[in-house]
């Protein structure tokens, strides 16, 4: 795991075990805020020791930008935190989520030990405010990667913790493709020090709108794409040649798995535009 420090008491884990997943924390004067946990044990673990044994700042709430297990996975690590999300995300951690952990427990001896703890508190319009000592953490939904995606904005430090809407290659199999783009919309608005993708690096000041202006085309050639795919006969042929780069990303991105999102990307958006043609 990497940390790295971006305020003042503002901390970014990034995963080396699973595909640049990041989580944060906000530490206060006697307290401290998790967002997100990462996909392995071994490394949510790491993160619990540096907050509550070095830093002696038991972890108070923990939030969960969306239901993904990549995110979710080490909320059982922190029994005595309150857990907050959108509304959508205690649903999908409850059906989907408790599924595919069973699913995972059959394949991976690591997560025999982990289990599902659900948000305790939830929203599902506007936002929750939580303030500690002199700071504000705003919590505002962001879907588009997922119906229950949120940000949390550290408001006096203007970071902002975006969940999954924003990587270095958008990804919405999960998603829908309007609300990504309206949620992309609303982060250069809000005057960012620095942007913690959910994946991937830390985003400067000086590159937020660029590296949103970048997703924003990437959806649009996406979609472009998607068009030419379906005035051909032999539609996944077209997709499956359709490289991430001919989208105006690189390959390397996210340790190499940018090809592999983006093809899911295609036939997902497809599926749900067309969806008439999957049985021709």
């Amino acid at each position: 795991m990497i940390r790295e420090r971006v305020a003042e008491d503002v901390y970014v884990f990034t995963s080396e075990l699973y595909a640049q997943v990041n989580a944060g924390a906000v530490v206060g004067p006697e307290w401290s805020v998790l967002i997100d946990t990462l996909a392995y044990p071994e490394e949510t673990l790491e993160i619990r020791e540096f907050l509550e044994e070095r830093l002696s700042s038991p972890v108070r709430y923990l939030i969960n930008t969306h239901y993904h297990s990549d995110h979710t996975l080490g909320n059982s690590w922190f029994p005595n935190a309150i857990i907050l999300g959108h509304t959508r995300c205690r649903e999908l951690l409850d059906t989907v989520g408790r599924k595919s952990l069973d699913e995972a427990k059959q394949h991976n001896r690591e997560l025999r030990e982990v289990g599902i703890a659900l948000p305790d508190v939830v929203f599902s319009k506007g936002g929750i405010g939580i303030r500690m000592g002199k700071r504000t953490l705003r919590l505002v939904h962001l879907p588009g990667h997922s119906p229950d995606g949120i940000g949390v904005l550290v408001v006096e430090d203007r970071v902002l913790f975006s969940g999954d809407v924003m990587m270095p290659i958008p990804y919405l199999v999960d998603g829908d493709y309007d609300q990504m783009i309206e949620s992309l919309k609303r982060i250069p608005r809000m005057k960012l020090e620095n942007l913690v993708q959910g994946h991937g690096e830390v985003v400067l000041r000086g590159e937020v709108s660029s590296a949103v202006h970048h997703n924003l085309k990437y959806l649009n050639d996406v979609r472009k794409q998607v068009r030419q795919a379906y005035r051909r006969k032999d539609y996944l042929s077209y997709l499956e040649d359709t490289d991430v780069e001919t989208c105006g990303k690189s390959r390397i991105l996210l340790g190499g798995l940018a090809q592999n999102l983006h093809q899911r990307n295609l036939l997902s958006l497809f599926k749900y535009w067309y969806p008439q043609r999957i049985d021709d």
